[in-house]
């Protein structure tokens, strides 16, 4: 089955809109089971929205107690103590869905896995991986005749309801294997997500998604940063934000949470001018280096996250210090008010 990226994308937006994307109930025909590694804001969510869709869910989570509390919300989902719990209550061939934290926590469930599944099994791993690690942890599950998909999850909070886009990257065999669930969490059976390429690629995919997301995402706010400025027009952030989200060409779901939250807080006083930057930031700009790919607009916006995240100032201090030393210009000391 092809499906193009560009489907990759929210058939619905935020609650105030109306609109949802209800999980399919699988035909008896299509019902698998599966078994989701780690609950947490979006495995969990994840895992309900799979049992909503007729798919059978075995959890597990680090703290036993988050995998018992998913539980007794949902007839289809069941906890396992262990990971070796986990893939002993699933039928062989297996099906083994990861939404653990890359690094560390990926590698060692990844080891732990390799000592209980059999040939033929199949690992997701769903998390945000740099796709270089992907494609060793395919030959390194190859190597014991265990599937591998690397599947890039875009969605957020509002995957369970509104649906996931899934960039996924594996053989053909194995994503065929696994299309019974990518249908129920895509916003759509037949869009939302699709196969991208080989092992690797849907990493990739969802490495280049978040570059452009954090591009897309600096553009909306020095844009609603000069309106919000221009104190002589008393513009109010939040009205533009919603006059755009209809026939505007910048419409967006980021635009339409941005509507959702300046209509109730437009100077946003409460929010700290810190934000963090997760990883794949950095890998897109990394891999626009190492294939010459000329990147501005994304590399400009993960260096805007790093200004937000100085605290110690010393650039901006160090340029002070400077127009002082050739022109003479004032400099304001430390704690001097504005």
């Amino acid at each position: 089955m092809s499906i193009s990226l560009f489907d990759c994308r929210r058939v619905a937006l935020p609650a105030h809109s109306g609109v949802s994307s209800k999980p399919i109930e699988l035909n008896r025909r299509q019902q698998m089971r599966l078994a989701m590694l780690g609950l947490g804001r979006m495995g969990g969510n994840m895992a309900r929205r799979l049992a909503a869709g007729g798919i059978e869910v075995v959890g597990w989570n680090r703290s036993r107690e988050t995998a018992d509390a998913l539980a007794a919300e949902w007839d289809r989902i069941s906890a396992a103590g262990t990971m070796a719990e986990a893939v002993e209550a699933l039928t062989p061939p297996r099906v083994v869905w990861s939404m653990l934290p890359a690094g560390e926590a990926t590698e060692a469930a990844l080891m732990e896995l390799t000592r209980h599944l059999e040939p033929g099994d199949i690992v997701v791993d769903g998390g945000n991986a740099d796709y270089r690690e992907s494609l060793d942890h395919g030959r390194l599950l190859g190597d014991s005749g265990i599937e591998f998909i690397d599947a890039g999850v875009s969605g957020g909070v509002w995957g369970r309801e509104e649906g996931y886009c899934l960039m996924v990257g594996g053989t053909e065999a194995a994503v065929g294997r696994l299309e019974p669930a990518l249908r129920v969490l895509a916003p759509a059976p037949d869009r939302g997500w699709a196969r991208v390429g080989p092992v690797g690629a849907g990493h990739f995919t969802k490495m280049v998604h978040n570059g452009v997301e954090y591009g897309m995402m600096q553009a909306f706010a020095e844009g609603f940063d000069l309106l919000e400025r221009k104190e002589a027009f008393a513009i109010d952030p939040g009205q533009v934000a919603e006059l755009w989200r209809h026939g505007s060409v910048v419409r967006s779901w980021l635009l339409d949470l941005m509507a959702d939250f300046l209509g109730e807080d437009a100077r946003l006083d409460d929010i700290a001018p810190w934000v963090a930057d997760s990883g794949e930031g950095r890998w897109t700009v990394r891999e626009a280096v190492d294939s010459g790919v000329p990147a501005p607009v994304l590399t400009a916006a993960l260096y805007a996250r790093f200004q937000s995240q100085d605290e110690r100032g010393y650039q901006a201090r160090l340029l002070a210090r400077l127009r002082q030393a050739f022109g003479g210009h004032a400099v304001r000391q430390g704690g001097e008010a504005e």
